[in-house]
């Protein structure tokens, strides 16, 4: 009876020291933080329609502008159903450097930069991208936080156990989607181009 009982103490303090809670609160704490990200980059994908349609009514022979931005909010859309963090952040990337372009393109007419939808809109989109910086950081720092602890000594044997995984971070793999694109507002319908290094 006193092996059993000594059995039964001992089995909720290995469990308790081994770790598997902790792994599994930090994975649910970088689930959270990600799911915050693909939210935010939902919420801005939506919002580039009504922006378009607004630059549309101005500025009906960008043509090329529009396409690209089409393209690039579909990216970003196939990128917040994949789930993976490096997708996400290179298709944003990307749809930061077409969404430049669309707002440069609105330097070029006067009366569309005085639209109280288009400014609206803008603002919008201002708040989303805190938003955005705001999450992406905070899955991060969990992805850090969990990282790291799957690494630690006693934790990492009980994350070899269960198949835990190091997690990715949210951020630019494409070196070319890394420089921000470079505006010329000396022109009217003026092309953006990548930076140089």
């Amino acid at each position: 009876m006193k092996r059993r009982w000594l059995a039964v103490s001992f089995v909720p303090l290995a469990l308790a020291g081994c770790g598997y809670n902790t792994i599994q609160k930090l994975d649910e704490q970088a689930n959270a933080a990600q799911g915050q990200i693909e939210v935010q980059l939902q919420r801005r994908a939506d919002l580039v329609p009504n922006l378009v349609q607004t630059v549309k009514g101005f500025a009906n022979q960008e043509l090329a502008v529009f396409g690209e931005i089409a393209r690039a909010r579909s990216g970003l859309l196939g990128a917040v159903q994949s789930k993976d963090p490096e997708q996400m952040a290179n298709a944003n990337a990307s749809f930061n450097s077409s969404l430049g372009r669309l707002l440069a393109l609105s330097e070029s007419y006067p009366q569309l930069k005085s639209d109280q939808g288009f400014l609206r809109l803008q603002d919008e989109l201002s708040g989303t991208e805190n938003r955005i910086a705001v999450a992406r950081t905070d899955y991060n720092g969990a992805v850090q936080q969990y990282n790291a602890t799957i690494r630690t000594f006693p934790t990492v044997l009980t994350a070899k156990l269960t198949g835990a995984k190091e997690r990715k971070y949210f951020q630019v793999s494409n070196a070319a989607n890394r420089e921000p694109p470079t505006v010329d507002f000396g022109k009217p319908g003026a092309a953006t181009t990548p930076a140089k290094p």
